[in-house]
């Protein structure tokens, strides 16, 4: 079971992503001090509060997608929606650079 302490972590890490960047789930796990959980990045950040100030939409797979979520699309369609207000471009596979616009 995740501690609280590794949720706050890896929140400390997406609040340093830029406006107009994004990185991986696992990129935020490393960057934590916790390589190889990325999947509990993706945990932490479902469990966001609704009231917070972590730019969640910032983190995409290691693909450069927007992660599937189970109970439907919405919150895919908000990420992209969010990432494209900041400039974020999609191909035609709806993948971002990560080359281009990955952070760190």
């Amino acid at each position: 079971m995740p501690s609280m302490s590794s949720y706050k972590r890896y929140y400390e890490v997406v609040r340093q992503i830029p406006r107009g960047r994004v990185s991986t789930y696992g990129t935020v796990a490393t960057v934590a001090g916790l390589p190889g959980r990325a999947r509990q990045v993706g945990y932490a950040l479902a469990a966001l509060p609704d009231e917070h100030d972590i730019p969640w939409h910032r983190v995409v797979n290691a693909k450069g997608e927007v992660s599937r979520r189970s109970g439907g699309t919405a919150f895919e369609q908000i990420q992209r929606l969010l990432l494209k207000e900041e400039g974020i471009r999609f191909d035609e596979r709806g993948r971002v650079d990560l080359e281009g616009c990955g952070w760190p």
